[in-house]
């Protein structure tokens, strides 16, 4: 019999690996190029100029401190204002087409059928979080943690905290040795691994800086449970 809270395998074995909780943007979904286009559009309409560095730099962030970069380069409205032109813009791209990014699908697909719970952490806001949440099938997130949710966002480790806690009310006994987060940002990485979990990078569009202990692939096309279970072996192993 297994544990609370340890989810098991068709084979009756006890999964090493627990949760997997997930970044959205660039992680998920390819919506980085529809945050970027809506940030040059809303400075531009506000007499300002905004390159593709600029954008880069916020990759991963919190809105609040993008909305106050924004200010910053011109934009004459309030943060609250900065936000909801920025995620209204990539609302209207994701009603047209959802940029899925190769093997995430997939992957949540056989998670969710082999019954391991994962979670949303994005700095993305609510609806768009449960707009993503509602392409796939239902229940395949516990736990949708987005940025309207935290005082402090990525690379604080608040969002990926409050998410392992929601996760932990519903699955008593999760440890976070047995948890991984998977993450396309150095921010949002920092996040994850600030809470204490073990962290997969999946470097996007803007590679991390160089560490020879940490965990990276190049994408996660080809990926499967397999392979997310011998990195929460070695996780787990280390904790011990």
């Amino acid at each position: 019999m297994s544990l609370p809270g340890v989810p098991v395998l068709p084979g009756g074995s006890a999964s090493v690996l627990q949760a997997v909780l997930w970044d959205m943007d660039g992680t998920i979904v390819d919506t980085e190029p529809y945050w970027i286009q809506a940030e040059k559009d809303l400075v531009a309409a506000h007499g300002g100029t905004w390159t593709d560095d600029d954008a880069e730099e916020l990759i991963g962030q919190a809105l609040d401190y993008s909305a106050r970069r924004l200010q910053q380069a011109g934009v004459a409205l309030p943060v609250e204002g900065v936000i909801a032109a920025l995620a209204g813009e990539v609302a209207r791209h994701l009603q047209q087409e959802v940029p899925w990014r190769p093997g995430a699908r997939e992957l949540l697909e056989e998670l969710a059928a082999e019954d391991i719970p994962c979670a949303l952490v994005t700095m993305s806001t609510g609806p768009l979080a449960r707009l993503i949440a509602s392409t796939l099938p239902e229940g395949t997130f516990r736990s949708v943690v987005s940025g309207d949710m935290v005082s402090r966002g990525k690379p604080h480790p608040e969002p990926y905290q409050l998410a392992f806690d929601q996760l932990s009310a519903a699955f008593p006994g999760l440890a976070k040795s047995r948890c991984l987060a998977v993450e396309d940002s150095y921010p949002g990485y920092t996040s994850a691994r600030e809470a204490g979990l073990p962290a997969l990078a999946v470097p996007h569009m803007v590679p991390f800086p160089p560490d020879q202990g940490r965990i990276q692939w190049d994408t996660l096309a080809g990926r499967s449970l397999a392979d997310l279970q011998e990195l929460a072996a070695l996780s787990a192993g280390g904790a011990q």
